[in-house]
């Protein structure tokens, strides 16, 4: 028989660096989770990636307190931060622009995060990044 779902935590924890502190144990806490146990699955699945890349996580914890997890490819703005070596966004993003981005780097950050969109179509894909990338106060190329 299927176990009973009693809810879904949304978290976004630097790979590799979960700890009991918070956001992640107050989170897992409220659901009755086994902190330690989520932290070290979570470490050791993300254990390969870039240190400290924020990696969005779903869990889902069952009503006998068991959980599963799944990561999700980084925000588009942590592609777009890295890609233009950024350390921040515009600090008023419309008025002000700090960079400018090509064709190329939003279509190559498009096709890593498009499992992670809703949408199969690369040129939608596109246009999600390349407004992020101006919500940032980035100039895109044309």
């Amino acid at each position: 028989m299927a176990k009973k779902i009693d809810g879904y935590i949304k978290l976004q924890i630097p790979a590799g660096q979960a700890n009991p502190s918070p956001p992640v144990g107050p989170a897992l806490g409220q659901k009755g989770v086994n902190i330690m146990e989520f932290c070290k699955a979570f470490n050791a699945t993300t254990q390969k990636l870039e240190q400290g890349m924020p990696i969005p996580v779903l869990i889902t914890v069952f009503q006998d307190k068991s959980f599963t997890f799944e990561t999700k490819s980084p925000p588009v703005s942590f592609f777009i931060k890295k890609a233009l070596k950024l350390k921040k966004a515009s600090q008023t993003p419309g008025k002000e622009v700090i960079a400018s981005i090509s064709k190329n780097d939003i279509k190559k950050i498009a096709e890593d995060k498009i499992s992670d969109l809703n949408t199969d179509n690369i040129e939608s894909a596109e246009k999600m990044v390349a407004g992020t990338a101006r919500s940032m106060g980035i100039k895109v190329e044309k």
